[in-house]
C-alpha cells in the first residue's frame, strides 16, 4: 500500500505547484498559459476524488481489524509500538488525503476566478475602447 501513498503525495503536490503559480503575482505571461494545463488537468485529477475515499475505506478497514493494546500490560513492548505506530501512520494518511482534496478543490475554484477575472478584464477593455 505504500505507492499508493506516493502517488497521493505526488498529485498533492502537483496541485499545490499548480495553485502557486496560478497565485503568484507577476507572473501574468505565465499565468495563461497555466489556466489552459491546469483546465486540461483538472477532470484527470479528479479521479483523486474516488482514490482518497478508497483509502480512507482502507484506514478505516485497518483501524477495525488491528490488534488493540488497551491495557499498558497486555501487549509487549514491541508490540506497543507497533500499535502506537501503526495509530500515527493512520493520522499522518488522514491528513494526506484532506490535503489532496483540498488542494483539488482550491484548484479548481482558483482557475475558476482566474477564468473569470480574464473575462471580465477582457469585457472592460471592451468597454473603454467603445
Amino acid at each position: 500500500m505504500a505507492l499508493e501513498w506516493v502517488v497521493l503525495g505526488y498529485v498533492a503536490g502537483a496541485e499545490a505547484i499548480m495553485l502557486l503559480f496560478l497565485t503568484l503575482p507577476g507572473l501574468d505571461s505565465l499565468r495563461r498559459g497555466m489556466v489552459t494545463v491546469v483546465r486540461n488537468a483538472l477532470k484527470p485529477l479528479l479521479s483523486v476524488l474516488p482514490f482518497c475515499l478508497f483509502l480512507l475505506m482502507d484506514i478505516y478497514w485497518k483501524y477495525e481489524t488491528r490488534p488493540m493494546c488497551a491495557k499498558e500490560h497486555a501487549c509487549t513492548p514491541a508490540e506497543h509500538l507497533r500499535y502506537e505506530k501503526s495509530i500515527m501512520t493512520s493520522q499522518r494518511n488522514v491528513i494526506l488525503i484532506a490535503a489532496a482534496l483540498l488542494l483539488y478543490w482550491l484548484l479548481f475554484a482558483v482557475a475558476n476566478l482566474v477564468v473569470r477575472l480574464d473575462q471580465l478584464n477582457q469585457r472592460l477593455e471592451k468597454h473603454r475602447q467603445d
